[in-house]
């Protein structure tokens, strides 16, 4: 399996000091652990917060090669902060290197063999890094899975930025903060359900992940509905438990599970990620495979 996730590589900077951060590659990352090989694609400073990248990369033995350098802009930093609840909020800096990844040869050539990406609205905010996601998305072949997580952050997100990522989408992946947004945008109504189902069928997707939280998640797809009420357990730090969920849902797609299944071992991985500081922690043995 060769999963890409193609976006923002950052250091998530906390009271208590700074963490490799951004959701793509927290994606690959997860999905590393899970089995497949994963592969950021981003572009980092070239300078001291772009070196600790690489080195924390080497460290996760991450596979960087698709990580650009440029020695124009600096390495994206973002400043975050958790409610009582664990909950992140986020100030994001802008003109960094992230947004100025650049489609090359190399890229390409991934493009054309990657079995799944992973891709979110945030680094769509600058022209080249928007062109060069979507020169990405159209390099793939038909079959791959091409997953949507909105992910969106600030007001770096627009109608027509995620009418054009939905267009080249297979797969959507929101939580219940997102979909008021979308609902607004698109004018969706009625049940949960429902509005689900109209993205499902307005973009032509095979599927929609929609994640609430503590309180689990649904699968909606044409035909069935998987609904997983969540695991339980203390929340300590929730960075980067949207990401691993989203590695597991690619992962169990990629190997052909069941919506049940995929279902139950997505909410098992991030409510294990929610119990660990570190949007990356080590998974444990029993989470590296759906039952």
């Amino acid at each position: 399996m060769v999963v890409i996730g193609i976006g923002e590589l950052l250091w998530d900077v906390f009271p208590q000091g700074k963490r490799l951060g951004g959701a793509p590659v927290n994606f690959a990352c997860h999905c590393a652990q899970l089995g497949a090989d994963a592969f950021p694609v981003s572009c980092i400073g070239r300078d001291a917060l772009g070196v600790e990248i690489q080195k924390v990369l080497t460290e996760l033995r991450v596979d960087q090669r698709y990580v650009q350098v440029d020695a124009a802009y600096p390495t994206g930093t973002v400043q975050v902060t958790l409610d009582n609840n664990a909950k992140p909020s986020y100030e994001i800096c802008e003109g960094v290197a992230w947004d100025m990844v650049r489609m090359t040869p190399e890229l390409e050539a991934l493009a054309a063999r990657a079995d799944a990406v992973c891709f979110g609205s945030l680094a769509q905010r600058h022209a080249v890094s928007y062109a060069t996601i979507h020169s990405f998305l159209r390099g793939m072949r038909p079959g791959a899975l091409k997953i949507f997580d909105v992910n969106l952050r600030q007001s770096f997100y627009s109608k027509e930025i995620l009418e054009a990522s939905l267009a080249h989408s297979n797969v959507l992946k929101l939580s219940d903060e997102e979909l008021p947004v979308m609902a607004r945008l698109f004018g969706l109504s009625g049940p949960v359900q429902e509005q689900l189902k109209a993205l499902l069928a307005r973009f032509d997707l095979c599927l929609v992940a929609y994640t609430r939280g503590p309180d689990g998640s649904l699968l909606v797809s044409a035909d069935e509905v998987a609904d997983h009420p969540g695991c339980p357990g203390k929340a300590i730090d929730s960075v980067g438990a949207g990401d691993s969920f989203t590695a597991a849902l690619c992962v169990g797609l990629l190997k052909g599970r069941s919506l049940v299944a995929i279902n139950d071992h997505a909410n098992r991985v991030a409510s294990y990620v929610c119990s660990q500081r570190g949007a990356v922690p080590a998974l444990p043995e029993n989470l590296k495979e759906e039952k």
